[in-house]
């Protein structure tokens, strides 16, 4: 146990996280070893702020996330971001000043939940005439993206970290034409629901800062995800107007998947692959894709009719 005290304090990228885990649980009873001056928390009893929680599961996890190297290298990011030009986190005074930022005039589109940032950079790249933001809470994620911008030049695409439903904090009515959600997390849980990003709690935020007709455009490999998009654009009556349940097929094949009058630009737009697109978390392997409008008026308040049909179709499906 004193060998694995001075490495900590001497060397601690060496510590693996099977070797921390093991000799945390094997850490004797009564022991007071001490890490402060290692870690910038208050310190308590002179046993350290981690004591208390040297025997259970999530102390382990935070402890190797602050030795493992990839927990320090998502310190470096989040410092590294701090002075990063095309990286805001949580701004104040930003709605109505975009424009001032980027020094023009150019729409503004939008990708929430942008991870890192790839859509971003390359809807950046092939539309030097319009500004674009991606939007994440994690800044090891946006780290990617920004510096990609940062080390190509691309001076049209920035960065905010927040989270996305707080954007009203961002952006003046009428700010936005467009919003991108990527593959964002579907939320599957039914307990959830509120926190798909298609969720009408969501759409009627994205209504106060998008312009007349502003468009949404969802891509996902989650079924769940685009099914319930199209419930909720038919039950509140929103206006759909492109859709692909097979995006691959759409970019080789456009008029086989009924796509044969979208305007190139988008076709090469949903040729652009992430990360997560990669991964097939879904394992639907295959990419969903619909784009939409939002109605003048606000959306009527009639969750609880959605919440009740997706309760019933899950019912049906166990």
């Amino acid at each position: 146990m004193q060998i694995f005290h001075n490495l900590v304090r001497k060397r601690p990228c060496q510590v693996s996280p099977i070797l921390a885990a093991k000799v945390l649980s094997q850490r004797p009873a009564g022991s007071s070893l001490s890490y402060t001056g290692l870690f910038p928390f208050p310190q308590t009893d002179g046993r350290g702020f981690f004591y208390p929680f040297f025997s259970s599961v999530p102390f382990i996890a935070s402890f190797v996330l602050f030795l493992h190297p990839m927990g320090q290298k998502k310190l470096i990011r989040f410092e590294a971001i701090k002075s990063f030009p095309n990286v805001l986190q949580y701004p104040e005074g930003m709605p109505g000043k975009w424009a001032a930022f980027f020094k023009n005039e150019n729409p503004l589109t939008l990708e929430l939940a942008c991870g890192k940032g790839e859509y971003t950079v390359s809807l950046a790249r092939m539309h030097p005439d319009r500004n674009f933001i991606g939007i994440d809470l994690k800044g090891n994620r946006i780290y990617i993206g920004a510096k990609k911008c940062l080390e190509d030049k691309i001076g049209n695409a920035a960065f905010l970290r927040s989270h996305i439903d707080k954007i009203l904090n961002y952006f003046a009515p009428g700010e936005v034409k467009e919003i991108w959600l990527t593959f964002p997390d579907p939320q599957l849980r039914l307990s959830r629901i509120r926190k798909r990003l298609t969720h009408p709690e969501f759409l009627r935020l994205y209504g106060q800062i998008l312009v007349p007709g502003g468009r949404i455009r969802l891509k996902t490999d989650s079924p769940a995800l685009y099914s319930f998009t199209k419930s909720v654009i038919g039950l509140y009556g929103l206006e759909l107007l492109e859709d692909s349940q097979d995006v691959q097929t759409a970019i080789d094949t456009p008029a086989s998947a009924g796509l044969e009058n979208l305007p190139e630009e988008v076709i090469r737009e949903l040729a652009i692959k992430t990360h997560y697109q990669g991964l097939d978390i879904a394992k639907s392997n295959r990419i969903y894709y619909c784009c939409f409008s939002l109605p003048a008026n606000a959306l009527p308040p009639i969750d609880d009719i959605l919440h009740e049909r997706c309760k019933q179709l899950e019912l049906q499906t166990t």
